[in-house]
């Protein structure tokens, strides 16, 4: 349930007694009384809380039996405080959900550890300062809507930092050889040396420059060298000068944390943080995993049986480690309150035996051979490295033998196939011995660029807030997706590329504010918050100091605030622009000074599409949006329909085509985004046309009815209009196919596919329609176990009820049942809202009748919504909209 109570979020969570007080409306928190959080209980946690109220009644107990973190120790101080029992309290803890686990700490209770305490309530209000003095600063002086964080502040920081050294990246060329050779058997080789030197490889060069790094002593060949070379070589002898052989040993990768899960699922299945947490939510709810939320690497006596076992069943005996391996956690601000991400239970189900699908299958399995690799044998592996010469010329070829497998036959770190990660790791070499002479079989030089640094995944950006001690693992999700959620950063390819309102923010927080962004200052402050877990660092004076200090964050805002000046703060400083980017209220748009007929200068404004990155906007694109704003667009040719012209156009969602221009007549003339993945230089005339014209007819579907594609609002689709009062089948189109190619019988295959659920979730079996209904009835898995769904109503099978025993009949009557109760509380609250409406009304005539002379003061809005309400009069009354 996590924790029950918090600081307020609104204005309306704010108890009456407290609501005149500046401080609990600007934070929640007082800062005048030694910061006083002030607590209340969510609206979601009230029905916990009166359970837990009844339940004490009858008790003569209590055990609190939260994490022991700093989380789980202030979770159960406040219970305390709100339960406030008079009858006997235990306080125990255990790190693994284990029989003997549980025994043990039922027999060595404690009391809380206030300390613990203290470091999570300080935390949670540095937190809070932080956010709701900083993002109040970023709606007046950026953009509405804003938001800054402790941690989220510093990670977007690293987002951009990285954009910046792509922007500023220079790229170099250089040349070298690769050549086939035989001795008995073929291996590759490539050029090292000329001349004595060591020939320039990307590492050697300047990435603000393009040149190589001054002071490093090497050879730049340049294409015509490499080529002069390649023609030397061909006919020169060959000999081999150095063989060298070098064992190693590889040892298995601890079990999974909850960064390391999210990292390797980032990796090898493509999930996001926050997929991949709500995935292992649903396994742990479901038995399949242990807790997935820890930083602990370290494996319950109970799991190194079961994945010993596993080991020697499935691999044989010869493929155990020589003795139990555990593992030691080495992240700073580890939360060790529980053991690793491991299978649940006294012994492992195989990812088979499981009954899962689809993503939980996926991760189950990442998590079942990750635990059942960390206690298998190292492996052998033997590095083979042999020099060759001819003429002036040096090369190296690299070779790899696995000698023994071991926990590579589980798990490879970063590859989902173990086998052929096995084959894909070794590189054979064949016989070789100094003083042969190999045969060459042809040689090539290549030229190479090097590339700018690559940007962060959600893998490599919680490895790298991890590795900085930069917030706690278990919060990486929430962050990222508030990152990606707020605007600051997109997610394409796998990568998370930051916005022009990202810039904006940082490059104003690292002028004035450039502590609360760095991330030494940050894992400092992360370090505190450890020493008041141990009592080495007072709470309350740490806290006066960062907020009230001479160089506190109160005094800093304060002192600058007004000198921010919103019009700088707007502008996205990019090099090599004609115009300057500016944050707008719709978004980011570009603003030029160009001479007008009259000789005058003018103001040329253009919206920058949504889509359009940092990193993708140069000279020439911006002069594209600033060129079709002042001079409109320029035509792709003419409608042979219609005479119309076609028109290539960028709106705030991004490109499109249009038929036509806007006018009196036809104020919206025919439009059609570009699909997703179509580039706007790649886009013809005849692409334009038949993106107009859709949808487009396929055929007849063989059971009746007509097969079309269309692109709609989430992208390309397939549908199926079987007739009058039946709705629509749809499906999406697969990346590989075309909306303006695909025919009937693609349409008819993608038709016939079992249609996905939410959550990308497949149908287990499709019952078929019911008598009188549009719709069939389908079985899917879900969270919380399998269940029936027809259109939007969906109800849980009975308990031991499996898909293949479900009959069409008995999912009719769970589905009506489940409307029938949806109707009955509809009800229900229907005439609870009645008898409180009676009941202020009447308390409101009463009130009128014995007080007529009193006239009400009027009164403020004061909550989120009064205040739009009041902001949307307005504005529809000026005429802004």
């Amino acid at each position: 349930m996590g924790h029950v109570r918090d600081l307020p979020n609104s204005a309306s969570e704010i108890p009456a007694a407290q609501k005149g007080e500046k401080w609990a409306k600007d934070y929640g928190v007082n800062t005048e009384k030694d910061f006083e959080p002030l607590y209340v209980v969510p609206s979601d946690k009230k029905k916990v809380v009166r359970e837990l109220k009844a339940a004490l009644k009858d008790a003569d107990q209590l055990l609190l039996a939260t994490d022991e973190d700093r989380e789980g120790e202030s979770i159960s101080w406040h219970l305390m405080q709100l339960l406030a029992p008079k009858i006997p309290v235990k306080r125990l803890v255990f790190h693994e959900i284990t029989k003997d686990a549980i025994a043990k700490a039922l027999d060595q209770t404690r009391d809380l550890d206030m300390e613990l305490v203290h470091a999570q309530e300080t935390r949670r209000i540095l937190d809070r300062l932080v956010g709701y003095t900083l993002s109040p600063l970023l709606w007046k002086k950026v953009a509405y809507g804003l938001s800054a964080g402790r941690v989220q502040s510093v990670a977007v920081r690293l987002l951009v930092q990285r954009e910046r050294a792509r922007r500023a990246f220079c790229s170099g060329n250089y040349w070298d050889l690769k050549a086939n050779l035989d001795n008995g058997g073929s291996f590759e080789a490539k050029l090292t040396h000329v001349d004595g030197k060591r020939v320039a490889i990307g590492g050697d060069f300047d990435e603000t420059t393009g040149q190589i790094k001054k002071g490093s002593q090497v050879r730049l060949l340049t294409e015509k060298e490499a080529r002069e070379l390649v023609e030397k070589v061909k006919t020169a002898s060959w000999r081999v000068d150095e063989v060298e052989e070098k064992p190693i040993t590889r040892k298995p990768v601890p079990p999974f944390t909850t960064s390391t899960l999210q990292q390797e699922a980032n990796r090898k299945l493509r999930l996001s943080a926050r997929e991949t947490m709500r995935c292992a939510q649903g396994l742990y709810e479901r038995g399949f995993i242990t807790y997935m939320r820890t930083d602990s690497v370290h494996l319950s006596d109970q799991a190194i049986t079961a994945a010993r076992s596993c080991v020697e069943l499935r691999y044989g005996k010869e493929y155990l480690s020589n003795s139990e391996r555990q593992f030691t956690t080495k992240s700073r601000n580890a939360q060790e309150a529980h053991e690793a991400i491991r299978p649940a239970g006294a012994s492992f189900k195989t990812p088979n035996e499981t009954g899962l699908d689809g993503r939980d299958l996926a991760l189950y399995e990442l998590i079942w051979k990750r635990t059942v690799a960390c206690q298998m044998a190292e492996a052998r592996l033997t590095m083979l490295a042999v020099g060759l010469s001819v003429e002036n010329a040096r090369l190296r070829a690299s070779g790899k033998r696995i000698d023994f497998p071991g926990f590579f036959r589980a798990y490879v770190e970063g590859n989902d196939d173990p086998d052929a990660a096995l084959e894909g790791q070794e590189v054979l070499l064949p016989s070789l011995s100094v003083g042969d002479t190999p045969k060459l079989v042809d040689v090539e030089a290549l030229g190479h660029q090097t590339q700018p640094p690559s940007r962060y995944s959600e893998a490599s950006l919680v490895k790298m807030l991890e590795k900085e001690g930069i917030g706690r693992p278990s919060t990486y999700a929430s962050i990222i997706g508030t990152i990606v959620d707020r605007g600051y950063a997109s997610l394409q390819n796998n990568s998370l590329t930051p916005s022009f309102t990202a810039f904006a923010v940082t490059s104003l927080l690292e002028k004035h504010f450039p502590d609360l962004v760095d991330t030494g200052f940050t894992a400092r402050m992360e370090s505190s918050l450890d020493g008041i877990s141990t009592g080495k660092v007072s709470w309350l004076p740490y806290l006066e100091q960062f907020f009230k200090g001479d160089k506190g964050l109160q005094s800093q805002v304060h002192q600058r605030e007004g000198d921010i000046d919103p019009g700088v703060s707007r502008i996205v400083d990019l090099d090599g622009l004609p115009c300057v980017v500016r944050i707008g209220r719709y978004g980011a748009y570009l603003e030029a000074k160009k001479l007008g007929d009259d000789g005058q200068e003018e103001l040329i404004k253009a919206n920058l599409p949504r889509e359009i990155t940092p990193a993708e906007l140069d000279s020439e694109k911006a002069e594209f949006f600033l060129k079709q704003k002042a001079e409109g667009p320029e035509s792709l040719g003419e409608d042979p329909d219609t005479g119309e012209k076609i028109y290539l156009l960028f709106g705030q969602y991004g490109p499109y085509v249009q038929r036509g221009q806007v006018s009196d007549e036809v104020p919206k003339p025919k439009r059609a985004s570009l699909p997703k993945g179509v580039k706007p230089e790649d886009v013809t005339l005849e692409d334009a046309l038949g993106l107009l014209r859709l949808p487009r007819l396929l055929g007849d579907h063989p059971d009746g009815g007509r097969v079309k594609a269309g692109l709609g609002r989430f992208g390309p689709y397939i549908s199926w209009e079987r007739g009058k009062g039946e709705k629509p089948d749809y499906r999406s189109l697969k990346g590989d196919d075309d909306v303006l190619l695909v025919e009937l019988t693609r349409a008819l295959e993608l038709l016939a596919m079992p249609k996905r659920g939410r959550g990308g979730r497949t149908a287990l079996k499709d019952l078929g329609i019911p008598k009188g209904s549009q719709e069939s009835i389908q079985i899917y898995d879900g969270p919380y176990g399998l269940y029936v769904k027809q259109g939007k109503v969906n109800a849980s099978l009975p308990e031991g009820q499996t898909a293949d025993q479900m009959t069409l009949q008995v999912a009719v009557e769970l589905l009506e049942a489940k409307l029938a109760s949806k109707k009955s509380s509809r009800k229900s609250t229907k005439s609870k809202r009645s008898s409180k409406t009676t009941s202020k009304t009447t308390s409101k005539t009463t009130s009128k009748t014995t007080s007529k002379t009193t006239k009400k003061a009027p009164t403020r809005a004061t909550t989120k919504s009064g205040r739009l309400r009041a902001s949307a009069v307005k504005i529809i009354k000026t005429g802004e909209v």
